[in-house]
């Protein structure tokens, strides 16, 4: 398999969280789970687990523990439902309350060299021979963020594996967009170094 491309094939693509008809969706499920339809709630798991999950893996680097901080904060932002505020993206808050997760998970386990994904990767396209080469660079990626820091796994995981622009990753992360774009550029040139991969550090998404 050739990696001299670019970083930016190496990364699953997609869209998760680019409509604002979406937003005012999630604006009317937090009002009717707060008026008593708690089954109102169930979009909102719905449209955000999985790239939650896609997430906090890349951040915690374990099946278990993503699958636990995905729950936990599901769980908590269910609970503190009256202290969400409309004018924020849904998913930025509960973020913020999945990376704490994250994070008290890390600290009550001991460090892991690799990261170890059983399930809830990228879904591979094609035919064996495509599927291979995807599983192998997918893992050649997850063995490499282990040895980035925090702040840098966070902003891969959130441009390359949630595919937020640069406004909805300094929303979530609760820093100015010019901090956003000097840390991934960062991010990059570091995960570009450890796959041995030689070019720019853009990620050819295209996206602002």
């Amino acid at each position: 398999m050739c990696y001299k491309s670019g970083l930016a094939n190496l990364f699953p693509r997609g869209v998760y969280l680019d409509s604002d008809s979406r937003d005012r969706q999630d604006v009317d499920c937090v009002a009717r789970c707060l008026g008593g339809d708690l089954a109102a709630f169930e979009p909102l798991v719905s449209r955000y687990e999985r790239v939650l999950f896609r997430v906090a893996f890349r951040l915690t680097g374990e099946y278990e523990d993503a699958r636990d901080a995905t729950q936990n904060a599901f769980i908590k932002a269910f609970e503190q439902l009256h202290r969400y505020d409309g004018k924020r993206k849904f998913f930025s808050w509960i973020y913020r309350i999945a990376v704490n997760e994250c994070l008290n998970l890390r600290r009550s386990r001991r460090p892991q060299e690799a990261l170890t994904e059983r399930s809830g990767g990228a879904e591979t396209q094609g035919g064996p021979f495509e599927a291979f080469a995807q599983a192998e660079a997918r893992s050649r990626i997850d063995r490499a963020m282990a040895h980035l820091s925090f702040e840098y796994r966070e902003v891969i995981a959130l441009r390359h594996f949630a595919d937020l622009s640069y406004e909805e990753m300094a929303d979530a992360i609760g820093v100015p967009e010019k901090t956003v774009k000097s840390r991934l550029f960062s991010a990059r040139q570091k995960l570009a170094g450890l796959l041995g991969i030689k070019g720019d550090a853009n990620d050819g998404t295209g996206k602002q």
